[in-house]
């Protein structure tokens, strides 16, 4: 059975090679290339990647990214493909669904959403309840340098809280869209905002996500 990660993968796979290695994103100064090096360095470099989260670190991931990206395009493109090697933690199937639905969903979005004229994706229920399952579990993660209040709020009323605070900031949108916005797509993300002016602007300004 294909999991929510691995379709996410293959998908996000097929939109960098049918883009090319210079097309735009949403990651501010990333081309695919750079898009599709992170992708590799993340799952295959552990000893990079950790400079995500520790600051002491992020020059080292930022030398091994650079590594990758001067690699031949084709070949990240195969190696996203084919997944993270067997020692990896990326490789158990638990982690991967767990760490990679959200991760390869959003990467994906930074690639369609980063040109004039994408169109929306269509996202089933059973994905919309995936990834607002992933949410719960990760906005306080994700949210942890809010300057405000961040609630996330489904249509039908569900909530999480993203980062306890005041003034609060409520978020509604389709959960795919609210992990955009939690990720730091927030200009991107079709969401309604709620709360006071400054408090609005502080909660498009904050640098959410990992």
């Amino acid at each position: 059975m294909t999991t929510h990660a691995q379709r996410e993968r293959l998908l996000l796979a097929d939109l960098l090679e049918s883009s090319g290695p210079d097309a735009p994103t949403l990651c501010e100064g990333w081309t695919t290339r750079d898009l599709a090096a992170h992708v590799v360095v993340r799952e295959r470099r552990g000893d990079a990647a950790a400079g995500q989260i520790v600051p002491q670190l992020a020059g080292r991931l930022e030398r091994v990214r650079g590594e990758y990206a001067r690699r031949p395009y084709e070949e990240l493109i195969g190696l996203i493909r084919t997944g993270p090697p067997r020692l990896s933690p990326f490789a158990l199937k638990q982690l991967d669904e767990a760490s990679n639905t959200l991760e390869f969903y959003v990467h994906t979005e930074d690639v369609r959403r980063a040109v004039p004229d994408w169109t929306p994706r269509e996202i089933d229920q059973v994905f919309a309840d995936a990834l607002w399952a992933r949410l719960e579990r990760a906005a306080r993660l994700l949210g942890r340098r809010s300057t405000v209040g961040l609630v996330l709020r489904r249509p039908d009323g569900q909530t999480v809280v993203a980062h306890r605070g005041s003034p609060v900031v409520t978020v509604t949108g389709e959960p795919a869209e609210l992990t955009l916005f939690v990720f730091g797509r927030q200009a991107a993300a079709d969401v309604t905002v709620e709360g006071d002016k400054a408090a609005v602007a502080a909660a498009y300004d904050a640098r959410l996500g990992m």
